[in-house]
């Protein structure tokens, strides 16, 4: 089976959604739970759940709501060029926004990719200056001596999408675990760069 690296995503930023969008809401929120439950099943490498996750990125008296984007093929080889990426980001992003007082505050991505052969699922969370706020490991299907300890992922913290967003410059290598720093950093430059191709996320609308 081929694991496809990319974010995982769910409404068009405007308009309502058609039977395709929904099919493809559905098929993507699946894919993230059967991924987890996959991991929970292989010697229990399920660290966080995706709820979970979300309310470490988005605390108490922050509402979150769910937003997906559909990217154009110029929009994904503009991702792509902005993450320095060999392979397009997918088309199709769900994200997450947090709102206080009717201003976002932060938006949290989450991203599969393949470490060695095995995939690992990190969330990324986005400050609204762009820059990452937070970094937390979902799950790790491969061996844990290849993953890093929490404190080698908050190296991400403050990180915008600049050369210095790299593993041979502020994000340290690790002994043993080369492959994972390298798709890890990947995946973070990938989200950041999907969130300026998307562009900065608008207060939600009044009802």
């Amino acid at each position: 089976m081929e694991h496809r690296s990319g974010l995982h995503f769910l409404e068009p930023r405007s308009g309502s959604s058609s039977p395709s969008d929904r099919r493809r809401r559905r098929t993507s929120a699946a894919a993230l739970a059967g991924l987890l439950a996959l991991a929970a099943q292989a010697a229990g490498k399920v660290f966080l759940t995706q709820q979970e996750a979300l309310r470490l990125a988005f605390p108490a008296g922050v509402s979150v709501e769910r937003r997906t984007a559909f990217l154009t093929e110029a929009e994904q080889q503009e991702a792509r060029k902005l993450a320095r990426s060999a392979s397009l980001p997918e088309a199709l992003v769900t994200y997450y926004v947090g709102v206080k007082d009717g201003r976002p505050v932060a938006t949290a991505y989450f991203d599969t990719h393949v470490v060695r052969t095995q995939p690992e699922t990190i969330m990324v969370v986005i400050d609204p200056s762009g820059s990452v706020r937070r970094v937390e490991v979902l799950s790790f299907l491969e061996p844990e001596d290849y993953l890093p300890l929490p404190r080698w992922y908050g190296l991400f913290a403050g990180r915008p999408l600049d050369d210095e967003l790299s593993s041979s410059r502020a994000i340290r290598p690790v002994a043993g675990a080369t492959l994972t720093v390298r798709a890890t950093t990947e995946a973070v430059r990938r989200v950041l760069a999907v969130h300026r191709v998307i562009g900065a996320p608008a207060a939600p609308v009044s009802r």
